[in-house]
C-alpha cells in the first residue's frame, strides 16, 4: 500500500501533489505541523489526541457490544441454502480468474483469500493488546486495500476530494468483478470456488447499491448473481430511486421485492406509497426444497442422531 502514502508525495515549498505521473496544486492545506522529512510523525498534542480517540474507542460499551455480535454471528461469507452470500466482492483480475496476494510467503486467492483474512481478523480482534503485528496490519488493509473483499477498489481517495480540485482524481476504480458479475459463467466459476452447485446455487451479493433509476437490474447472470443492496439508507435514495430491497425465499423458490422511499406522513396516507413494492422472481423451484435439505435441517438431523446415539448408549448400559 505503499503508493498510497500520500504526504511523502507532497512538494510542501510549491504546495503541490504528485499522483499518477501528474502534478496538481493543493487546496485549502493544513500542513503546518507536518514535517517534510518525516511526515507521519505526530506532535506530541496530535499523540495525545490520537490516544484519547484510541482509547474512546477501546471503552466504548456500544462498539464492543456490536463487534462482539459480528465475531459471533458474522463471516467474511456465508454458504446457506445452496447459495453463496458476502459482502462487497471476490476479487478478480481483468480476466476473470482469482485474484492472487501474496501475504509473508504465500499467495491466497478466492476462498483461501477470504479465510486468511478472517483468521488475522478474528485473531486481532482476540488479542487486542498486540497493536504491532502482521493482524493489526491485515484490519487496516481489509479496511481500504485493493485486494480486500470489502472494499473491492483500487484505491480510497478521500485525500484528493480534500485537497485537489480536479475532480478526475477524485475516481476509485472498482475491481474488475463489478462488471464481470454481469457474465453467468464468472458466477458459476465463483461458486465452483466455494464448493458450491453452480446449476442451483445462487450468489447473494450486499453492499453494493443498485441504480435502479438509471434502469440497473439487481438480478445478474441469468439469475445466479442477485444484488440485494438498493440504497435502504436515505443518503442513498437520491442515486438509486429506490428504498432497497428484501429478499425473499422459501420451498417454492427465490424473490426480491423492491421498496419505494417514505416521503411524508401525508403521502402514506393518501396514496399509501409505503406498501408500494416492486417483486421480481428469481428462481423458481421445479421442486420444492425439503426442510431435510436446508442448513436448519441439516442441524436438525444431527441433533436427532446425536438423541439417538445417546439413547443406544442408555440400553447399552
Amino acid at each position: 500500500m505503499s503508493e498510497r502514502l500520500l504526504l511523502e508525495q507532497i512538494d510542501y515549498d510549491k504546495t503541490e501533489f504528485k499522483i499518477g505521473g501528474k502534478t496538481y496544486p493543493l487546496e485549502n492545506t493544513c500542513f503546518s505541523t507536518v514535517n517534510p522529512q518525516q511526515p507521519e510523525k505526530l506532535l506530541e498534542e496530535e499523540q495525545q489526541v490520537m490516544e484519547k480517540l484510541l482509547f474512546s474507542v477501546q471503552h466504548s460499551e456500544k462498539l464492543a457490544r456490536h463487534m462482539n455480535f459480528f465475531m459471533k454471528k458474522g463471516s467474511l461469507y456465508l454458504k446457506y441454502n445452496g447459495n453463496l452470500l458476502f459482502h462487497g466482492c471476490i476479487p478478480l483480475d481483468e480476466e476473470g480468474n482469482m485474484e492472487e496476494m501474496q501475504i509473508e510467503d504465500k499467495k491466497y486467492s478466492g476462498r483461501k483469500l477470504l479465510d486468511v483474512f478472517e483468521y488475522y481478523l478474528r485473531y486481532a480482534f482476540a488479542h487486542p493488546e498486540e497493536t504491532d503485528d502482521l493482524a493489526t496490519d491485515m484490519v487496516w488493509y481489509i479496511w481500504t486495500g485493493e485486494c480486500s473483499s470489502l472494499f473491492g477498489k483500487r484505491e480510497m481517495t478521500t485525500f484528493e476530494r480534500y485537497f485537489i480540485q480536479d475532480k478526475e482524481t477524485y475516481k476509485e476504480r472498482k475491481n474488475p468483478y463489478y462488471h464481470l458479475r454481469e457474465n453467468e459463467e464468472i458466477c458459476r466459476k465463483i461458486l465452483l470456488e466455494f464448493d458450491m452447485n453452480p446449476d442451483h446455487g445462487h450468489i447473494i451479493n450486499g453492499h453494493t447499491p443498485v441504480k435502479e433509476i438509471r434502469g440497473e437490474n439487481p438480478v445478474k447472470a441469468n439469475g445466479k448473481m442477485v444484488v440485494i443492496d438498493g440504497g435502504f439508507s436515505k443518503a442513498y435514495q437520491s442515486t438509486t430511486g429506490i428504498a432497497g430491497y428484501t429478499l425473499l425465499y422459501n420451498s417454492f423458490g427465490m424473490q426480491l421485492v423492491a421498496h419505494q422511499k417514505f416521503n411524508s406522513k401525508e403521502d402514506v396516507l393518501c396514496n399509501g406509497t409505503d406498501v408500494l413494492s416492486v417483486k421480481r422472481l428469481v428462481d423458481k423451484e421445479l421442486e420444492r426444497k425439503l426442510v431435510r435439505e436446508t442448513n436448519v435441517g441439516e442441524k436438525l438431523l444431527q441433533k436427532i442422531s446425536n438423541l439417538k446415539n445417546l439413547l443406544e448408549y442408555r440400553y447399552m448400559k
